[in-house]
């Protein structure tokens, strides 16, 4: 086994922080929480426990998470939450620390757990390898996923919020969560992103809503 030496700088690697450092290491906050993730499904659990169930991606494409909750129907606070991950480790310190900070201090509610954003979840971490941010989005998507469950299962179906995605260019199929992707991934540019899903190399009248999606989730995401 080989070991990347630390940069003489004393950045900590490959992640935004801040100060804008880059390098190859992980945060140490990451490191704890891959190492020693909180609040993980274990095999022994009763899922009955559980009046909420999220999920998101496929095991097909490499990525999926899914989240158990627990939730005080008086109060709608998340008294526990519990997840599994095929994912990276990025995905699994980004859901652990999601875990965290949707339980601690008595627990959000629904609609304040809903709030939660990716930037706030990467903030706690200390910071995320660029091309890595998408993990802590997953973690997002699957949280917003269970709290529909939780809706639905309690009947409140005007509190469901159903996330659809709408196809940008009819000729390469691509749609607006696939751009989403691309730029978490890094390609924040259109030839970038072009690169990625062939977005307008066929239909050039997209390009315009293209780009525009570009500017909006690279605003969303990295300010």
């Amino acid at each position: 086994m080989t070991h990347k030496q630390e940069p003489v700088d004393g950045t900590k690697g490959d992640v935004t922080t801040h100060d804008n450092a880059k390098s190859w290491f992980y945060t140490d906050v990451v490191k704890d929480h891959f190492f020693h993730p909180r609040h993980f499904m274990h095999e022994d659990a009763n899922e009955s426990d559980y009046n909420a169930i999220g999920k998101v991606g496929s095991p097909a494409c490499g990525d999926e998470l899914r989240v158990w909750m627990r939730v005080d129907p008086q109060t709608e606070r998340i008294l526990d939450f519990r997840w599994k991950t095929f994912g990276c480790g990025s995905a699994i310190a980004s859901t652990s620390m999601a875990s965290v900070m949707v339980t601690e201090n008595g627990g959000m509610t629904l609609e304040e757990a809903r709030k939660l954003k990716p930037q706030d979840i990467m903030d706690r971490l200390g910071g995320l390898p660029q091309r890595k941010f998408h993990c802590s989005v997953l973690c997002d998507k699957a949280l917003r996923d269970a709290i529909n469950d939780y809706y639905r299962r309690t009947e409140q179906f005007n509190h469901i919020i159903v996330e659809t995605s709408r196809i940008i260019d009819p000729v390469s199929k691509v749609t607006d969560h696939d751009i989403e992707r691309s730029v978490l991934e890094g390609a924040h540019t259109l030839e970038l992103v072009q690169q990625k899903t062939k977005v307008g190399i066929g239909n050039p009248n997209c390009l315009p809503a293209v780009e525009e999606l570009i500017r909006f989730y690279k605003e969303k995401y990295f300010g």
